[in-house]
């Protein structure tokens, strides 16, 4: 067993962070505020090979893992530039047409994911079904050749920058009620889908939409893989690359909120020393360093198993929870450190609120990642 980083994850660690510096916290806000997004980073990460790692080499990816693109990830937000849509094309749909595309799916869409020419999302939420996939309401219905697909779905990142959207939608019914679920690429232009921001209090450039789907066609080819009916199964290849790739996301705003926290405790002189020598400022700080290495770890070792065809469901259910809390322990340090200081602009703190919170509630609730280890780690029964 060693711990010890490679030097690979190492060299990209470190370049990528030295690609993020160039961009900044700053560029992350204004770009956030103005609406531009943020597609000079998005570029500057695909050209120097960053933005699709974990898809296979033959289609031009990277041809790693999950590992690769947590660390991605990380060192962006470390950085205070998270970039969540390559989570969503990169990480979700990525994985999910790698592991189940048909060969024409994956020869389409994959080059193009791993270019950075192409951008997908993912939608899954609906309005009525929340955290339980299996009430999905949005139907596909089978139309000779093609599909029909009416329904609704809401919180879905990114649509107004994707090409296409990767939609969750029930094409039957199983004995016992449950909703038999597949996958569907539908173009983001297509006849009768309509999509509508929903206001956000969140400051980041990615914004969210309700969509509409209304009789909307979808080619026979449009199914993800062979047969419908095997969506669960294509999800879970989505969703755990997703909470890995989130618990990375938080980790990272941890780092780059302890740093700034450290770094104005260190200079910040009140009583002739800095504050950072007294224990009320400095134990704060050390119990949130010491959670943030824990979560790192966790979130290491989830994608760990993932990479090695190992069951990666408790471990990226734990990783998210703890990214979750420390990332917000982090927070709540820095902004105790700054005081006053922490609601100006300048010091790049308060309005990341909303995003970091939101770790605790997506991509998974608390709730539900500690349902999953209470039901399937302490073989506890079920409540639902």
């Amino acid at each position: 067993m060693d711990f010890a980083e490679s030097s690979e994850h190492s060299m990209l660690r470190a370049a990528i962070a030295k690609l993020a510096a160039g961009f900044g916290h700053r560029y992350f806000l204004e770009r956030s505020r103005d609406g531009r997004g943020m597609g000079e980073l998005w570029d500057a990460v695909f050209a120097n090979g960053f933005g699709a790692v974990n898809i296979p080499e033959e289609f031009g990816g990277g041809g790693r893992g999950i590992q690769e693109l947590a660390i991605i990830v990380e060192e962006l937000c470390a950085a205070g530039c998270p970039l969540l849509m390559q989570v969503v094309s990169s990480g979700i749909c990525g994985s999910v047409l790698a592991a189940h595309g048909t060969p024409a799916q994956r020869d389409d869409w994959l080059p193009r994911l791993a270019e950075g020419r192409a951008k997908m999302c993912f939608a899954i939420t609906e309005p009525d079904a929340g955290s339980n996939s299996h009430k999905i309401a949005t139907r596909a219905r089978k139309d000779g050749d093609r599909w029909i697909l009416n329904g609704s779905k809401y919180y879905t990142t990114g649509v107004d920058q994707a090409d296409a959207v990767l939609v969750v939608a029930k094409t039957g019914t199983r004995e016992n009620g449950r909703g038999v679920l597949s996958l569907f690429i539908v173009d983001a232009d297509a006849s009768g889908f309509v999509k509508k921001p929903i206001e956000m209090e969140i400051v980041e450039p990615e914004k969210q939409f309700l969509l509409s789907l209304d009789d909307v066609v979808v080619p026979a080819e449009g199914l993800v893989g062979a047969t419908d009916g095997a969506g669960l199964k294509q999800m879970f290849a989505g969703l755990n690359p997703e909470r890995i790739t989130a618990s990375a996301k938080a980790t990272g705003l941890g780092r780059y909120f302890l740093d700034r926290a450290t770094a104005y405790a260190r200079d910040r002189q009140v009583w002739d020393v800095p504050i950072g020598a007294h224990q009320g400022i400095a134990h704060p700080l050390a119990a949130a360093k010491v959670k943030l290495e824990l979560a790192r770890l966790a979130t290491t070792r989830a994608a760990w198993l993932y990479d090695n065809g190992l069951d990666a469901g408790e471990a990226a259910n734990m990783s998210k929870l703890a990214s979750a809390d420390a990332s917000i322990d982090c927070f709540e340090a820095a902004i105790q450190t700054h005081g006053g200081n922490a609601y100006a602009t300048e010091f790049g703190i308060a309005h990341l609120w909303g995003l970091t919170r939101l770790a605790r509630s997506a991509p998974v609730s608390r709730e539900m990642a500690l349902n999953y280890v209470a039901i399937h780690s302490l073989d506890l029964p079920r409540s639902y």
